[in-house]
């Protein structure tokens, strides 16, 4: 197993922590991350998401705010690698930026946009079920 710039293994393992950057208000609520934020990019097909362990939580924000860029960061979904591989999807480590990694694997049915988004949709429902409540900016660190 090789090592990545950012010092991790180019192996992501299922215990290890992901986290999901909420960046739109209607991908959560108080007790629990909606499906909406795992969808994937339509153009890049992947979920981009970031490598997180047992760093404080401090250094999580400072991730999400790189990875919002101009975008209002509103918190984090926080789930298990293994979550992503239960769903039959895929996730790889996708440096640069440091920790970053993608989803992959969701399914592309040009012929049937509505089959498409039903099925992306159920795995987004089974991703977001083992989140549980997000971590939310305004109310998990001082400002």
């Amino acid at each position: 197993m090789g090592q990545l710039p950012s010092g991790l293994p180019d192996q992501i393992a299922d215990d290890e922590d992901l986290a999901r950057f909420l960046i739109q208000s209607n991908q959560f609520n108080d007790t629990m991350v909606k499906p909406a934020a795992f969808l994937p990019s339509p153009k890049e097909r992947e979920t981009s998401v970031s490598r997180h362990g047992a760093e404080p939580i401090q250094q999580l924000w400072e991730l999400g705010l790189v990875a919002a860029g101009i975008r209002t960061l509103y918190g984090a979904a926080i789930f298990k690698a293994k979550a992503v591989r239960d769903a039959r999807l895929e996730v790889l480590p996708a440096e640069p930026p440091p920790r970053h990694a993608v989803i992959l694997g969701w399914s592309w049915l040009y012929d049937d946009p509505d089959l498409q988004k039903a099925r992306q949709k159920e795995l987004a429902v089974l991703l977001a079920s083992t989140a549980g409540k997000p971590l939310l900016r305004q109310t998990d660190v001082a400002r």
